[in-house]
């Protein structure tokens, strides 16, 4: 039985709750059991992380051994030692925090090689490790800049400040009233923000900004700690479409002269204009994002030859991936290396800073660059990151390489075909190597990045008996898309105590967002989100299909006007391969669940795919993306704002709903206005559909991942997806009630 009430009207918004007095699985009880059958797993699994830093040619790492935390150092030649005196530290440690410390249980959590010695974090203040004192030193922090918000030049001699629409410049050490005000505008137009001087100390680059009265969100804490009465909030959040003020450079100059503009024929309809940087005395640089990011640009400005010129040029038909771009200036601007997807592959490229010619194209082939993780201009070689290269693996494990800066010498350093995660030494001459994959237990080894060799083997992550426990290996999966082009790549999760002859629900935990994939390619034997559905006797699924990132052009830019496909098309297929191979996949109750985009997907699921999909869990969704954050709705769905938004909306489309929906939001979410929520629940009650909705007091984005939330998600799958109702976890196993 399920009670409704209504609480009245809280600023117009109605709140709504629905209460369980059936006898189910408590909260009490979900979390207990969730806990207990974590930490039933956890003592089995040892070494599933490395935690540890390079200290020069050293590498010092945390391993668990029996339940003890030891921590080693070991060089490059596999001379393994004590990292430090254990118990030594741990006094040491107590004496910092006031608190007890084992020296078998050191409270390291993280570390880091800095000024050629190990630095450890502790009670959120970093300490240097004095290994000859026997000691910890804390580490002050650097303070940099002038006194009262000036910027002083390199040569020492001048000092920039300042307020609102005025310049002031003053010559360091005069205190005397000697400040001379270089510009003075009306501050309710425009204001300055940010100096950088040129190097000869002549001249500087300030960011002029329109004053414009920017878009505000206000929403009601309902219930605030240490008050009776609820709290107004208020703050700015700028949505698809609005007027925006954009900073553009402007050049003054120390004597006084005249002031060097900005092109704005070269700045139409800008989103963004960043990374001013010097590139010698008298020209400088910066790059230009259009709104709708169809163009993102590189400008030389000259302030010798009073000119701005594009330097590159990157136009697109779709958009551009500003803020997944690359770009590296060699010997101060000469060459620029650049990324693109102009062949249909994000790869890199070499031009030539003076002209803007492209000089060569770096990276080629049916690969996508991940990372540039360095540049080495000397031997005039990048080190980068990429996934696709290996054929007939999953495309996104990412693979770590060299290659020359004229595109030739191209050499996989990262052996094997599972995924891998290195981290360097601050040399790049050495990386541990992480070995792993879905369904791979990380391995740890120090390589030679030169040669990939392996120099060092530090071991295995051991999962103990978990397996014996009923715990499952996730499995990866691969079905081709809706038209039998590409390969779409998922994970299967099978409950705990898994039972081939049995048949299971299947819930998949979406999220499709654009700027990246998000099937986890590193194993955790514990994603609370997934395992406490899977032991309670689901089988979940994860799936990237098209319109998600780090693959072909083709493929990713799919989702361009399109966020409300959300490669559905490819998700159903591939469940449906799935449950072909698979026959405990009961393909006739299939659930969905998400958060943010992952909320707007998951709801669309029942509108637009209702036939298929049964329930759908939604918590915070940008159900409407014209109320969402907008350089990330712009990025995808463009600008001007046009009718497919309100096409897309799930507001618009509430009518189509089809299953079972429960809506969740966070009265104080500040990534998606809750507004967007309240309006598809005013959507749905006007077009007379039945769903549940619970808003959450004084939480904020994710809600749903808090504890009651996820107890909430399963218990509403389990009424919907499970026959003969919900089920209870007893010692880790699910019986029907």
């Amino acid at each position: 039985m399920r009670v409704f009430f209504i609480f009245g009207w809280l600023s117009g918004l109605v709140r709504v709750f629905a209460i369980e007095v059936a006898g189910t699985e408590s909260l009490d009880d979900y979390l207990g059991s969730s806990t207990a059958l974590y930490e039933k797993f956890r003592k089995e699994v040892r070494n599933e992380r490395l935690r540890g830093a390079w200290v020069g040619d050293s590498f010092v790492y945390r391993w668990d051994e029996g339940g003890k935390r030891v921590y080693y150092s070991v060089n490059v030649k596999g001379v393994k030692e004590l990292a430090f005196d254990h118990e030594v530290m741990a006094r040491l440690i107590s004496e910092i925090t006031g608190n007890e410390v084992k020296a078998d249980r050191l409270p390291i959590r993280r570390m880091r090689g800095k000024d050629g010695g190990l630095q450890i974090w502790v009670s959120k203040k970093w300490y240097a490790w004095d290994e000859g004192g026997g000691k910890l030193v804390r580490v002050k922090r650097k303070v940099r800049g002038g006194e009262g918000g000036e910027v002083v030049s390199p040569d020492g001699k001048w000092s920039v400040r300042l307020l609102g629409a005025g310049v002031f410049l003053r010559a360091v050490g005069d205190d005397g009233g000697g400040e001379r005000v270089l510009f003075q505008g009306d501050a309710a137009e425009f204001v300055f923000g940010g100096v950088t001087w040129s190097p000869d100390s002549k001249k500087f680059i300030v960011g002029r900004r329109a004053v414009v009265e920017g878009r505000k969100v206000s929403f009601v804490e309902s219930s605030p700690e240490g008050q009776l009465q609820p709290k107004l909030h208020e703050f700015s959040y700028d949505k698809p479409g609005d007027k925006i003020s954009v900073t553009v450079p402007w050049v003054y100059f120390v004597d006084g002269g005249e002031v060097f503009a900005p092109d704005m024929e070269l700045l139409e309809n800008p989103y963004q204009i960043r990374r001013f940087g010097w590139r010698d005395d008298d020209r400088f640089t910066y790059e230009f994002i259009e709104r709708g990011f169809g163009k993102h640009h590189v400008i030389l400005g000259d302030v010798v030859a009073r000119k701005h010129v594009v330097l590159i040029r990157e136009d697109s038909e779709t958009y551009v991936h500003a803020y997944g771009g690359y770009r590296y200036d060699v010997s101060g601007g000469k060459e620029i290396i650049w990324s693109s997807e102009r062949d249909g592959w994000r790869h890199l490229y070499l031009y030539d800073g003076v002209t803007g010619r492209v000089k060569n194209q770096i990276t080629k082939g049916e690969m996508t660059l991940h990372e540039v993780v360095h540049v080495d201009e000397v031997r005039r070689r990048i080190l980068f990151s990429a996934g696709g290269e290996v054929r007939g693996r999953d495309p996104y494990y990412k693979h770590y390489y060299w290659v020359n800066f004229d595109g030739g010498g191209l050499v996989r350093v990262t052996r094997g075909q599972d995924n891998h995660e290195l981290l360097f030494s601050d040399d790049y001459r050495y990386a541990v190597d992480t070995v792993c994959g879905v369904n791979r237990a990380p391995g740890y080894r120090v390589i030679d990045v030169d040669t990939g060799e392996v120099m060092v083997e530090l071991g295995d992550c051991d999962l103990g008996r978990i397996r014996d426990m009923g715990w499952q290996m996730p499995e990866p999966f691969m079905a081709k898309d809706r038209d039998g082009r590409f390969e779409v790549w998922g994970a299967i999760y099978r409950p705990v105590g898994f039972d081939p002859k049995k048949k299971y629900p299947v819930i998949e935990y979406i999220y499709a967002g654009p700027h990246d994939f998000h099937v986890p390619k590193v194993l955790r034997f514990w994603n609370r989100g997934i395992h406490e559905l899977t032991m309670r006797g689901f089988l979940v699924v994860r799936i990237d299909g098209k319109g998600t990132n780090k693959r072909c052009r083709e493929f990713s830019h799919f989702c361009y006007k399109n966020i409300v496909d959300a490669g559905f098309p490819d998700r159903i297929k591939w469940i449906r391969e799935a449950g072909k191979r698979y026959p405990e996949m009961d393909l006739s109750r299939v659930g969905i669940f998400g958060g943010s985009a992952g909320g707007q997907n998951s709801t669309g699921a029942l509108l637009h795919h209702g036939d298929f999909y049964k329930a759908a869990f939604s918590d915070c969704g940008c159900h409407d993306n014209r109320m969402d954050k907008i350089w990330w709705n712009e990025q995808w769905m463009d600008w001007p704002v046009g009718p497919h938004y309100a096409e897309q909306s799930n507001v618009t489309n509430a009518g189509k709903l089809q299953g079972k929906l429960f809506l969740t939001v966070g009265e104080l979410d500040r990534n998606v206005d809750p507004a967007s929520t309240m309006q598809l629940v005013d959507a749905l009650v006007k077009a007379g559909k039945d769903f549940d909705f619970l808003v959450m007091p004084g939480m904020g984005h994710g809600c749903a991942e808090s504890g009651y939330g996820r107890w909430r998600r399963a218990r509403f799958f389990s009424e919907h997806l499970v026959e003969g109702g919900r089920k209870k976890v007893i010692s880790g196993e699910a019986e029907t009630l």
